[in-house]
């Protein structure tokens, strides 16, 4: 007699409470849900732990977000399958994670029955998006300028300070950005202190500039 197809083991990572709950209650008919973390630090120590097949995972956290995640296991636990589930269809956004090793990027838009065929086809090796995200990787690996594939500099910088940065060459003052992205004025400041020592400039102007030279802002 035939053993039973073991379901698929998945692991989330989402900095809000809620989402990873409502996650959890959709996937739970079609695969086993073996953790949930809220941080990047407990996202890596508990994925390597679990060593499920494919990790959900939100792009937008403290700490350097899903890129981080991925960029602290992708050496050591090569059978892992990351799939990014984000708000954002940013196309920066997109291709950074899939640089950075992601398998696909689809949007929390999508339903319960669509998520779980992802993360099939992920766990199988394919690679999937949303529909108008699959355009970005297209237009990338077709080296189209508007949309950087290798960029060294903003290589440097985490998705948080990336944030700040848009923010900042949008004209926001530090209190808008703050209040934008739920964190203190002092973060803020520090996150863009961090952002001029990696760029060596030296004020928010210079800043403006080069942000919008990558079309970032």
């Amino acid at each position: 007699m035939t053993e039973p197809e073991r379901p698929l083991r998945v692991f989330l990572v989402d900095d809000h409470a809620m989402f990873r709950a409502g996650v959890r209650a959709e996937l739970g008919a079609f695969v086993d849900v073996v953790g949930e973390a809220s941080t990047v630090p407990e996202a890596v120590t508990a994925i390597a732990a679990t060593q499920p097949d494919v990790v959900l995972l939100d792009v937008h956290m403290p700490d350097g977000g899903g890129r981080a995640v991925l960029e602290a296991l992708r050496r050591t636990q090569p059978n892992v399958k990351f799939l990014a589930l984000s708000v954002s269809d940013a196309a920066e956004d997109v291709i950074g994670l899939i640089r950075a090793g992601a398998r696909g990027y689809v949007t929390k838009t999508i339903s319960s029955e669509q998520l779980a065929d992802a993360v099939r086809r992920v766990a199988d090796g394919d690679a999937v998006f949303s529909p108008r995200l699959a355009g970005f990787v297209l237009d990338a690996f077709a080296s189209r300028p508007d949309v950087p594939v290798a960029d060294p500099e903003l290589d440097q910088l985490t998705n948080r300070e990336r944030e700040v940065l848009r923010l900042l060459a949008r004209g926001y003052a530090y209190k808008e950005i703050a209040k934008e992205l739920y964190i203190s004025i002092k973060t803020v400041e520090t996150h863009v202190s961090n952002v001029l020592r990696k760029l060596q400039m030296s004020n928010r102007y210079e800043l403006s500039r080069w942000a919008a030279d990558r079309r970032l802002v």
